[in-house]
């Protein structure tokens, strides 16, 4: 990869984080050539506009302030690897259980994958586990299984 792409890749998934954290969900879609994210740990997956926007939406009511602290990334050939941890606060409902106003700080990787400068799939890695328990939501675990 050439270093003017490898550059403009750092600008999008940096526009990407910064547009995300101030809930500017509007920029954030514009990262993506079509907006597609896959969450391994649920096995979510949301395709378009539209469905990205309500995971959004979804995830920022459980926890508003929702952000990325000690963000790094990676370069390959076709994707940027952010390592980040994020933090929030359970402060809205969370798969149908009301908010616990306790915290969260779990480690994460974020696999963007790119077609030229734009975003066509952030494929996500995290430990569920860690944070229900952190956020004091544990049956969450045992429903999501049960479905």
């Amino acid at each position: 990869m050439d270093e003017a792409l490898r550059r403009r890749r750092e600008e999008v998934v940096k526009e990407h984080f910064e547009s995300e954290a101030a809930q500017d969900f509007e920029r954030t879609l514009a990262t993506f050539d079509k907006p597609h994210y896959e969450i391994m740990a649920t096995t979510d997956v949301f395709d378009g506009a539209e469905a990205v926007m309500a995971y959004y939406t979804a995830t920022r009511t459980a926890f508003p302030d929702q952000r990325h602290d000690n963000v790094r990334l990676h370069f390959a050939e076709a994707c940027v690897i952010a390592e980040f941890d994020l933090l929030g606060t359970n402060k809205g409902e969370f798969y149908g259980c009301a908010p616990t106003g306790k915290p969260f700080r779990v480690p994460i990787v974020a696999l963007f994958f790119f077609e030229g400068d734009k975003i066509v799939n952030e494929r996500i890695y995290f430990d569920s586990a860690s944070l229900v328990s952190q956020i004091g939501q544990g049956a969450v675990l045992a429903a999501r299984a049960a479905q």
